[in-house]
């Protein structure tokens, strides 16, 4: 005779497992129900397998299929928010979202919804307290004939329709929109996760022959990697033309300028970030472009802008004002190739501007570097002033005057509160131009933005940008005319080689 919580561990898995299709059709991109027959067996053979699991730990069916079923509508959450947010759905990488949330949760939560948030957090521990209190555990519990035989059963079977889905699933093509269209949720995130624990094969385009040049020759070089720095003037025809003087006016005599194309929307900063160190294009490393940084942590070791720099006599340095152990940067930066790493800790709250280290003090850092270099040196900075979330600031009447001709549109608070960072940005060209033209030594100054700024009330009124960003090289003294590069639109894997190449580098 079967055991009433054996009835009870089967109707329940099923119920769950019903529950699961439901939740998955209220993602954004939704996928249709009419999908390989594979990729339901791994979406069947995942829920099921971790179904077993909790049941196995807990004893409790119940409590086991809510649990389940909470997680995978948190997981739809997360993906919608960064879908409306990052126009790119939730991939396997992103599981970090969820530690990264607690240790920097201003970064993260405010896009989910702090309301959201809040209530879910609420309607987790009222179900925990209700569910271990009306639910008790079955006296068969570790009986082969009882719940332990079922548990064992859902998990062979669920073993069973993995070994099968994985076989004839079908290969993704790491477009996470369409793979999750054509796949599902499940059976995409399963194909990604095998990807990821295969170490990319990839050469840097660094990884070559350096020419011989005395280091009295040799420029320094500063890069700047302007949080969410673009030009939005186009979008509304309010916005006074001067929030960008400063730019307007190093690119009138810049040796290299355009716009540039850049790996990232609104968010992931290291993926650009990755491109210009690295000079690989991040299309060509499969799921790894998602985070290539997890890769190098690994053990996957690569030539980069900073490692060629520094073999022809360059003291290398990288700024940062956040934590040095965001995105693994303490141990991926000196793979790369960098001397030193300062980050967040060298700031104090004195050098803040909003919630965030201003502009002004990582410049300040950047020439202080050069300035007591006796030897060429290389100094990366990514900045984080004009990091959002905007919508958490405050618009000041002071703001709208400097940022406008006129009164903006309702829903412009974003942009105005974007527009106070960005004139702080192009204060920070301007120090930089300045301190650059009083040292005795040639210098270069690479300047470019990671990604467009998140403002979707914004672009609902304005039109989306494509995400192209401005990007501007420019040299303290004037170069030979044969150094010169042509002014036109690059991506960001191509700009680092660019310009060392026309300051005579490469």
């Amino acid at each position: 005779m079967v055991s009433e919580s054996l009835i009870s561990l089967w109707l329940a898995g099923s119920i769950g497992l019903l529950l699961s299709i439901v939740i998955e059709q209220c993602m954004t991109p939704k996928p249709p129900l009419v999908r390989p027959w594979s990729a339901w067996a791994l979406h069947s053979g995942l829920w099921l397998f971790f179904y077993g699991l909790l049941v196995l730990a807990l004893g409790r069916v119940w409590f086991a299929i809510v649990a389940e079923t909470a997680f995978i509508l948190v997981l739809i959450l997360v993906n919608n928010a960064k879908f409306k947010a990052l126009r790119e759905p939730f991939v396997f990488h992103d599981y970090e979202y969820f530690t990264d949330a607690i240790k920097h949760p201003r970064l993260y939560i405010p896009f989910l919804g702090w309301g959201k948030f809040v209530l879910a957090v609420i309607g987790f521990i009222l179900a925990i307290i209700v569910l271990m209190l009306g639910e008790t555990v079955p006296v068969d519990r570790f009986a082969l004939a009882g719940q332990l035989g079922g548990v064992i059963a859902i998990i062979i079977t669920s073993g069973c329709l993995l070994l099968a889905g994985n076989r004839y699933c079908p290969k993704v093509s790491f477009l996470p929109s369409q793979d999750i269209i054509a796949l599902g949720l499940g059976a995409s995130l399963w194909r990604y996760a095998q990807a990821a624990f295969i170490k990319p094969i990839k050469h840097s385009p660094f990884k070559v022959e350096k020419p011989k040049n005395k280091l009295d020759q040799l420029p320094h070089l500063v890069a700047v990697q302007s949080e969410s720095f673009f030009d939005p003037r186009s979008l509304h025809s309010a916005i006074r033309t001067e929030v960008l003087s400063a730019f307007d006016a190093i690119k009138q005599d810049s040796i290299l300028s355009g716009k540039l194309h850049v790996p990232a929307w609104g968010a992931n900063t290291v993926r650009t970030e990755f491109a210009f160190l690295s000079g690989i294009e991040g299309t060509t490393l499969g799921v790894h472009q998602f985070n290539p940084y997890r890769a190098l942590a690994a053990g996957w070791h690569i030539s980069s802008v900073a490692s060629y720099l520094k073999d022809l006599g360059y003291r290398t340095v990288c700024i940062h004002p956040y934590p040095a152990s965001f995105y693994q940067r303490n141990i991926v930066y000196p793979k790369l190739g960098f001397d030193e790493f300062i980050d967040i800790s060298a700031f104090s709250d004195d050098d803040q501007f909003g919630p965030y280290t201003a502009d002004e003090a990582v410049g300040i850092k950047m020439i202080d570097i050069v300035q007591q270099s006796e030897n060429p040196v290389f100094v990366f900075a990514i900045t984080m002033e004009n990091h959002g979330p905007l919508h958490l600031e405050t618009v000041e009447s002071a703001d709208i005057t400097r940022a406008y001709y006129a009164q903006p549109p309702a829903g412009f608070d974003d942009m105005t509160i974007y527009l106070r960072h960005l004139k702080n940005a192009d204060q920070m060209i301007s120090y930089l131009k300045q301190a650059l033209l009083q040292c005795n030594r040639l210098a270069g100054l690479c300047w470019y933005g990671d990604h467009v700024p998140i403002m979707p009330t914004v672009y609902d009124q304005c039109g989306y940008p494509a995400g192209e960003v401005d990007f501007l090289c420019w040299a303290n003294r004037p170069l030979e005319e044969s150094q010169k590069g042509d002014n036109k639109n690059l991506s960001a894997h191509q700009l680092s080689a660019k310009w060392l190449n026309v300051m005579g580098l490469m």
